[in-house]
Parts: C-alpha cells; sequence; structure tokens
C-alpha cells in the first residue's frame, strides 16, 4: 500500500464557471487558474502522483504549457489514473476536503463523489468529498478562494 497527500488552492475568478469534483456548480464564482481550476480534481491528482511517486501536477500538466490551457480537469486525472494503473496500483480510497466559505457544498457532495468514483473507476463508496469553511480567517474566510486537502491510498494490483 502506498499513501499520498495532495494539497491545491485557487483564488475566485467570477468570469469563469465553478468546476469542482467533476461538477459544474451555477450560482457561484468560478476559480482562476490555467486549466479548468477545478482545485478538488487537483488536489486528488497530487495525491495519486504522490502516493505512486510519480512527480506532481505541475510535472504533467504545466501551466506553461498551452496543450492545458482551459484543459478539463477530468481528463488530467483519468490520465493520472491511467499512469497510476500503469505503475501497478488501483486506487483503494481518496478522501478530500474543501475549504471554503461558500458556495456551500453539501448539495453537491454525492454528484461530486460519483463524478470522482466514475473517472477513477471505482465504486463511490470509495470516495470521500467533504466541506469546510475556515470560520472567517485569513484569506479563505474572507471569502477570497478555496483550498483543498487529500489523501489516497493505492493498492499493489494483484
Amino acid at each position: 500500500m502506498r499513501i499520498g497527500f495532495g494539497y491545491d488552492s485557487h483564488r475566485f475568478d467570477a468570469s469563469r464557471p465553478l468546476m469542482l469534483g467533476g461538477v459544474r456548480i451555477d450560482g457561484a464564482p468560478g476559480l482562476a487558474g490555467h486549466s479548468d481550476a477545478d482545485a478538488l480534481l487537483h488536489a486528488i491528482i497530487d495525491s495519486l502522483l504522490g502516493a505512486a511517486a510519480l512527480g506532481d501536477i505541475g510535472s504533467h500538466f504545466p501551466d506553461t504549457d498551452e496543450r492545458w490551457r482551459g484543459a478539463d480537469s477530468s481528463d488530467l486525472l483519468a490520465a493520472v489514473a491511467a499512469e497510476v494503473a500503469e505503475a501497478g496500483y488501483r486506487v483503494g480510497n481518496i478522501d478530500a476536503t474543501v475549504i471554503c466559505e461558500r458556495p456551500k457544498l453539501r448539495p453537491h457532495i454525492d454528484a461530486m463523489r460519483a463524478r470522482i468514483a466514475e473517472i477513477l473507476g471505482i465504486e463511490a463508496s470509495k470516495v470521500s468529498v467533504k466541506g469546510k469553511t475556515n470560520e472567517g480567517m485569513g484569506a479563505i474566510g474572507r471569502g477570497e478562494g478555496m483550498a483543498v486537502y487529500c489523501v489516497s491510498l493505492l493498492e499493489t494490483r494483484r
């Protein structure tokens, strides 16, 4: 078994749609970034790459490469999942925490879990997504953006 940790954060950008966990959340400002800026999928990507010792999201999809401008992070996660499988691992589980003051995530959690599971080819019961606030503290507490922490467990394929 291998454990990986991932983190991502982005500022809000009201000119973009909010993509989170591969799900579009209407009525909320999007996130600034080179791709679609899906901070949840980016943190998952980094946790999977870290667990498999395959680098990080920036080494695979650098923001200096125009191929990734506006990229759908679901496609990036699918590519990383294939690379992790090629390295001899399967995803045991994902546990992620999204930190933001808004939007409220509870109404979207089940859809995010289902979409992440679909991309990874695992059961939704192996994907945990939690929403937390920062209790008004710091940049996230002031509503300037969001951050995501994620741990993943990889198991050796047999």
